[in-house]
């Protein structure tokens, strides 16, 4: 596939997971892959394997939860026609106990650096006339989460940029949506995730793949009308009513 062909794709957080899996997903359809991350030899392996497949990409390292790095990326990204805020973090527990340092990286992370970088990089994208920016939210931004307030929040704030985004940059052709994964076999034991299986009506978790490919079809001119959007990618989690005792 080469419908991405000429376009240079950023995708924050690259070295692992979801990200990971999105850059394979665009290099794959022939974008020139800016990956970043703060751990430089997993960037330089995912290169490295971009580069064997034929695809092109190169390595920028970056910490998302400081300012003046968001500021660095944006400058050596360069021209970027796509961009994926997929980097964050998250700490998790009852809300008395998250403390303020664990509050600030939360907030820094998954909500601030996506403003800065999208505010950096979208305007340039509506000069030249289109552009695609992705977000990657979370299921828990729908629903009520135990011991997840504060991530959850942010990721509820996430899909508010998508919509205000979409009617900010939209009419200079440059389309905004979001992703909200379920469950992601990613860092998460695969044993504190099965609990959720019979939850899905998929019957399964996902694969950081699974994610990917839907990135990579709203990076594409497949989705030329698709923007303002916040897609569930999370087998049926979060559309239907949870399975009573004994349906399972």
């Amino acid at each position: 596939m080469s419908e991405l062909t000429g376009k240079t794709a950023l995708i924050t957080g690259s070295t692992t997971g979801i990200g990971r899996a999105t850059a394979y997903a665009l290099a794959a359809r022939g974008a020139s892959v800016v990956v970043t991350g703060r751990n430089a030899q997993r960037g330089t392996e995912v290169v490295q394997k971009i580069q064997a497949d034929g695809g092109s990409a190169r390595f920028v390292a970056a910490d998302l939860a400081n300012p003046e790095d968001v500021a660095r990326l944006a400058r050596e990204a360069g021209e970027v026609d796509v961009l994926v805020n997929n980097a964050g973090v998250g700490s998790f527990g009852p809300s008395a106990s998250i403390s303020t340092e664990q509050y600030d990286a939360m907030l820094n992370s998954n909500l601030r650096a996506v403003y800065l970088l999208t505010a950096a990089l979208a305007p340039k994208m509506a000069e030249r006339g289109g552009g695609s920016v992705i977000n990657v939210s979370s299921g828990s931004s729908t629903i009520g989460d135990v011991n997840n307030a504060v991530y959850a929040a942010t990721k509820a704030a996430v899909n508010a940029l998508t919509r205000a985004w979409a009617a900010e940059y939209g009419p200079s052709g440059v389309r905004v949506n979001a992703v909200a994964p379920g469950p992601v076999l990613t860092s998460v034991p695969a044993e504190y995730l099965q609990g959720y299986v019979p939850l899905i009506p998929l019957r399964r978790i996902a694969q950081p793949e699974d994610v990917g490919e839907v990135i990579a079809f709203l990076a594409g001119p497949g989705a030329s009308y698709v923007s303002g959007a916040t897609i569930p990618v999370d087998g049926g989690l979060t559309a239907v009513e949870p399975p009573k005792p004994g349906h399972l």
